[in-house]
């Protein structure tokens, strides 16, 4: 029998299933541009191992969906031995405390806390989601022998359009790079732990006691700016994207933003947010590699297949840039403010408006503008030679024939350097802009 318990805002929920695995191979592949197969990144090596601290031990659990809506039931399963647990319902962004580490989350309440007993593997857990504002949660797991883990998932709105302006996360990218060994065999199961593998599972703990790679540096900042400014938004995830299309998106949005590393979609997600652009609607692209490879899903399992470019879509008509190597995170520079009629308005009030002006600094992974590009794309900064001759980081804007507005950051990160001041005030001038039509 399933026995409840009530908490302030979530009820629980208790039942036993089997968990399903899936991991399938496929020919070798290579994650890098023909041109750039000398550079390598930490994000992006064949082979990647976990680190020491990724496997740090945790109570391991993950929603059975990438998204929710409000006031529903969300289930989340179990997947090893832990006793005594304690589980709490965290938002992200709001809260003041600092995140230290790659295996923390921090957020505000928004439950209490509530003991379900001993986890074991193929447990699932029932909570109900109060009528709490879209944007990302988590679920913190406390055990009785003082393990922590952690399970993120996306509160979606009630309806599409609940605010103007949506903010999506990277939810396929994050389990892309989940080089968790799923299947025991001590690989782990997807293409960045060993290129022969196709596949990789969603639904699945991450790594580093359950919080997405690179999530504290790539995505979190700007949570934290929105919040700080008081901006509110839809948040989404892959799959809401991937359920939608373009004539949908522009009747509930102005602007839809990508903050973080976006590099896997779907073709219903790529055509969705290509529709929006088509049909008027703003884009913002705070990070690099976005719209990279293209992914099918089967089930909860994703599998990649091609690049957009090879498919005769380059993402760098869409964006504006598309990916054009990285270095393992080796070298940065500061973007320089070029001379453009953009940079006006987007450097304005920053003390960054006069071209040459540097600020922060950027690479990791960088973007280029291409042939393919918007032929009135206008380069407002860039990092150039960040990897060596030819290998420039472009910062771009370009206005499609529908009328939308689309800018690139063109490297990482803009989105992880929002708590920066010049950084911040760009973003809000960008937001002015692009989040009315």
């Amino acid at each position: 029998m399933a026995s409840w318990r009530w908490a302030r805002g979530v009820g629980i929920c208790v039942a036993a299933v089997a968990l399903a695995g899936c991991a399938a191979a496929g020919d070798a592949a290579d994650d890098t541009d023909a041109t750039t197969s000398a550079l390598g990144d930490d994000d992006d090596l064949e082979g990647r191992a976990p680190t020491r601290e990724e496997l740090r031990p945790s109570v391991q659990a993950a929603f059975e969906e990438e998204s929710y809506r409000p006031s529903t039931f969300a289930s989340f399963a179990l997947f090893n031995t832990a006793p005594a647990v304690t589980i709490q319902i965290f938002h992200v962004g709001p809260e003041t405390v600092p995140t230290i580490g790659r295996s923390e989350m921090h957020g505000v309440p928004v439950s209490n806390p509530v003991a379900i007993g001993a986890a074991h593997p193929g447990r699932v857990v029932r909570v109900f989601l109060g009528a709490w504002p879209s944007g990302l949660y988590f679920v913190r797991l406390n055990a009785g022998d003082g393990r922590v883990g952690f399970a993120p998932f996306v509160l979606r709105p009630h309806r599409l359009g609940a605010h103007r302006v949506a903010v999506i996360m990277p939810t396929m990218t994050w389990q892309a790079y989940n080089v968790r060994d799923d299947d025991g065999d001590g690989r782990g199961d997807t293409w960045y732990a060993r290129w022969t593998t196709h596949h990789a599972r969603l639904a699945r703990p991450f790594l580093d006691r359950g919080v997405p790679y690179n999530f504290r540096s790539y995505d979190l900042p700007f949570l934290h700016w929105l919040s700080k400014n008081g901006h509110d938004v839809d948040v989404l995830a892959d799959r809401d994207l991937d359920e939608t299309n373009g004539a949908a998106l522009i009747a509930a949005y102005d602007l839809i933003i990508f903050p973080g590393h976006h590099e896997y979609v779907t073709t219903q997600e790529y055509d969705a947010v290509e529709g929006f652009r088509n049909h008027g609607g703003n884009l913002m692209f705070l990070s690099a590699n976005n719209f990279f490879w293209r992914i099918v899903k089967h089930g909860n399992v994703m599998e990649r297949t091609q690049k957009w470019r090879d498919l005769g879509r380059p993402e760098a008509a869409l964006i504006g840039v598309q990916y054009r190597g990285n270095d393992r995170g080796g070298r940065r520079g500061p973007w320089i403010v070029r001379a453009r009629a953009a940079s006006e308005w987007i450097f304005a009030g920053t003390g960054l408006a006069s071209p040459g002006a540097r600020f922060w600094s950027g690479g990791i992974e960088i973007d280029k503008t291409a042939p393919s590009s918007p032929r009135n794309i206008q380069i407002v900064a860039e990092i150039p030679h960040v990897f060596g001759p030819g290998f420039d980081a472009q910062m771009t804007f370009y206005q499609a024939p529908s009328g939308a507005e689309v800018f690139a950051a063109g490297a990482f990160t803009l989105a992880g350097s929002a708590g920066q001041a010049q950084v911040s005030a760009v973003l809000e001038n960008l937001w002015t802009r692009l989040a009315q039509r």
